[in-house]
């Protein structure tokens, strides 16, 4: 199945999105998941289905629209997963969204003649949250310039001498309460009852159900208590004989819930803030070097194997390798890490760092979607759209609270007209009964979830910490077992040189001797020999007669002097002699799983070098931390089982499974989950990719191989364990932030009820007006998008 993607809008809540997600399943053939920050459609489908048939379901379950997803919304690099982007030309033209035709454009819209579906055009507009937000900040202060006044009139019996019965009666006030309120009513705030009547029609009751019922009662009670004053009981008439009215209940209630979704709007931009700055570290111009001269090209134009020059204060363009040159790079933004970094020719540069003081040409090796800066712009956009487990909790408890708030609600009006003060009790009734509605409103649910895993996915990347979906952010803080691979993972993945040993202690002059020996080798353990030698800024020496000896080890004139470097049977072979008591230390080392390699000079033991697979800095502080956590750490390995062993003992792990094979460590894992543990499995190669697949948890080192880092949940930039400790961190406070939100949607709406319902009434003479319910409802909201915020100041 092919899937492609598609903007919706009109979307304003949980409820929102679950009605498009269904009412697009609906249709035979599709598959969808619909987010609603960014309010967009994933649709699988076989065949073509043609966008219209997408329009006529999603307006049919409510005022959405449906177009065809176009990447420059978002400024973003789209990969295979994303519908691909418009044709170059298609600016004002038609296309098919299927690309049926590749890039052919059309002057007028109608049918894609191959696959039927209808052409589909590029707008080129503002981005739309900011429209939206726009457009609520307009109708905000609309419902403020006339709330104001409304509030002000109704309000001025409590002013001394009231001002406003010297200019005329209440009766015309009441007038000018009801004109006021009209713009609020059926302008600023109407779509709120239209969301309101959509929602009772599909029988989808939701908040805007309590909004549209509790606001729309109180405004068309006023309007027939205005025009028909003589229908009322004395109870419900001031001493002047005009009706208690309530526009002004109405028309704040109106611009709470107004004030709430522009917060909301506001705090989407906020918590999409990450996904912005990273796109930002996009430099948009390279210089291209061609014939020996520079050229500023776009980014978009960079072909693999051009050469670029990067100057001094630059963004590295795309993903490559210096060629030459040197200099310092920032790479604080892809890492995490604050030092600056060191590079020289043939080092890696990534896209998005900033160059330091220096200028150097880069070949280009990975261009557009295939960058790690563009890949992490799309795992966390991805992740950010992605759903909790939670939330499905949170989705369950919003679908039967809607209708049971209306219940008690009815029963409120009920209970009061019976029982209520005689006077004024089908008053108190009615008051009460839209206090119950307005309080009860469960605005928050929808945000307390989607905005805390916004906020932690962002602050993941930020940290080097790159989170595929919700459901990882979710699971990371359960994870009581994790399973590690230990080359790449635990320790360095290359071999180098651990220890030297001379038996003349003249061991300066011996890594001279055998690192000029092993220069031409490109045997992994000879570059750690010269690697070694580089470090000490050791000079060397030209070599002859360079031999390698399959097995065994080298063998070259290095000065004039018959060297060897090798294993025992080379030494054998050569009719070395090798004193008992070098012997005895050359075994003490490989016990420890240590490669030894003896050196000979002119046919006579001069040493051994030890060289091995040094653990990272951060593996035993992070091992130690998640031990100390709860957590057992098990370590996998295809190494021997001496290796394995001095690994494991230097990290006090409880157990450790040598000789693994990929399928090997396919099934501990799955030994593990059978016995109900949530497995994580920490790996970096293509053979950890099949168990990282399988785990609860897969986490990829970032300095890994391609196919791990796709089967993986976590990426780790950096490559250090260090950052499981962080993950999990940031997962047990996301999980907090959440479960803090969903206690503040509710926490006000379940005190509140009883009490708007008038429970405290008969003991301390304690009501709820209607203004008082909105307000608390509306502060629900804030609390919640405030307390999601905090986790930008999480520090990992």
């Amino acid at each position: 199945m092919k899937k492609y993607s598609y903007t919706i809008s009109g979307m304003h809540c949980n409820s929102c999105r679950t009605k498009v997600e269904n009412a697009l399943n609906s249709i035979e053939g599709a598959e969808a998941e619909v987010t609603l920050d960014p309010p967009k459609a994933e649709i699988s489908m076989q065949e073509p289905i043609q966008i219209s048939q997408f329009q006529e379901v999603i307006a049919q379950a409510g005022n959405y629209t449906i177009k065809v997803f176009n990447p420059n919304d978002l400024k973003l690099k789209v990969t295979e997963t994303v519908a691909p982007a418009p044709p170059p030309n298609a600016v004002g033209k038609y296309y098919c969204p299927m690309f049926c035709e590749g890039d052919k454009v059309y002057d007028e819209p109608g049918n894609c003649p191959v696959c039927g579906m209808d052409l589909v055009t590029v707008e080129v507009s503002e981005e739309e949250e900011n429209k939206s937000y726009t457009h609520l900040e307009h109708k905000m202060k609309i419902a403020l310039l006339f709330t104001i006044p409304v509030f002000i009139i109704a309000m001025s019996d409590m002013i001394p001498n009231n001002p406003l019965m010297r200019i005329t009666n209440m009766k015309t006030w009441n007038w000018v309460q009801f004109v006021l309120s009209l713009p609020v009513v059926f302008y600023a705030a109407w779509m709120f009852f239209k969301r309101a009547w959509k929602s009772v029609v599909t029988w989808n009751l939701n908040m805007f159900t309590l909004i549209g019922i509790g606001s729309g009662m109180a405004f068309l009670f006023s309007v027939f208590g205005l025009l028909f004053p003589e229908f009322f009981p004395a109870e419900f008439k001031t001493d002047g004989g005009s009706v208690h009215l309530y526009f002004e209940a109405t028309t704040v209630i109106l611009s709470l819930v107004l004030l709430g979704q522009l917060l909301e709007a506001k705090a989407h931009n906020k918590t999409s803030g990450a996904l912005k700055e990273l796109m930002k570290l996009a430099p948009v111009e390279a210089v291209l070097v061609l014939d020996g001269k520079d050229k500023v090209i776009s980014i978009h134009d960079i072909k693999k194997g051009d050469l670029l020059r990067v100057k001094p204060g630059d963004k590295i363009p795309v993903d490559g390798k210096i060629v030459e040159g040197e200099s310092t790079i920032d790479e604080s933004m892809i890492s995490g890490e604050p030092i600056p970094v060191d590079k020289k020719a043939d080092d890696a540069v990534v896209a998005g760092t900033i160059n330091g003081n220096q200028s150097f040409i880069m070949v280009a090796e990975k261009v557009g979607s295939e960058t790690l800066l563009s890949q992490i712009i799309q795992m966390v956009n991805d992740a950010s759209r992605s759903r909790a487990p939670i939330q499905k909790l949170a989705d369950k408890i919003a679908k039967y609270f809607v209708p049971a708030v209306v219940a008690v609600s009815v029963i409120t009006f009920l209970v009061w007209a019976k029982f209520g003060p005689e006077e004024n009790a089908l008053m108190y009734g009615f008051i009460n009964a839209v206090a119950v509605l307005i309080i009860a409103c469960p605005c928050a649910l929808g945000l307390a979830t989607p905005m805390s895993v916004m906020v932690g996915v962002g602050k993941g990347a930020q940290s080097g910490i790159l989170i595929k979906n919700a459901e990882a952010l979710e699971k990371t803080d359960k994870v009581n077992v994790l399973v590690t691979d230990k080359t790449g993972t635990i320790t360095e993945g290359k071999p180098s040189v651990e220890k030297l040993y001379a038996i003349h202690n003249n061991e300066d002059e011996l890594l001279q001797i055998i690192a000029s020996l092993n220069q031409y080798s490109e045997h992994p353990l000879a570059q750690a020999v010269v690697h070694f030698a580089e470090v000490k800024n050791i000079k060397l020496s030209e070599t002859k007669q360079f031999e390698s000896v399959t097995g065994k080890g080298v063998v070259g004139m290095v000065s004039n002097k018959k060297v060897a470097l090798g294993n025992k049977k080379l030494m054998d072979e050569l009719k070395v002699s090798v004193e008992e008591s070098l012997e005895k230390q050359v075994t003490a080392e490989q016990k420890l799983g240590k490669t030894v390699s003896y050196i000979s000079i002119d046919e006579t033991a001069a040493g051994f070098v030890t060289i091995t697979d040094a653990i990272k800095k951060n593996s035993v502080k992070a091992i130690k931390t998640l031990i100390n956590q709860g957590v057992e750490v098990i370590m996998l390995t295809g190494d021997n089982k001496n290796t394995a062993k001095a690994v494991a003992d230097q990290l006090h792990l409880s157990s450790f499974v040598a000789d693994c094979l990929p399928q090997d460590k396919l099934k501990v894992i799955q030994k593990w989950q059978s016995e109900g543990k949530i497995v994580a499995m920490a790996g970096d190669g293509i053979n950890d990719a099949p168990a990282l697949a399988q785990a609860d948890i897969g986490i990829a080192m970032g300095t890994g191989t391609d196919v791990a880092i796709e089967s993986a949940k976590i990426t780790l930039v950096k490559g250090d364990l260090q950052g499981i400790v962080k993950a999990k961190q940031l997962s047990h406070a996301v999980m907090k932030n959440i479960h803090q939100n969903l206690f503040f949607a509710f926490f006000y709406n379940i005190l509140g009820i009883p009490v708007a319902a008038g429970i405290l009434y008969p003991f301390f003479g304690i009501l709820l007006s209607p203004m008082i319910a909105a307000l608390a409802m509306s502060f629900s909201s804030v609390s919640v998008i405030a307390n999601a915020l905090r986790l930008r100041n999480l520090k990992l």
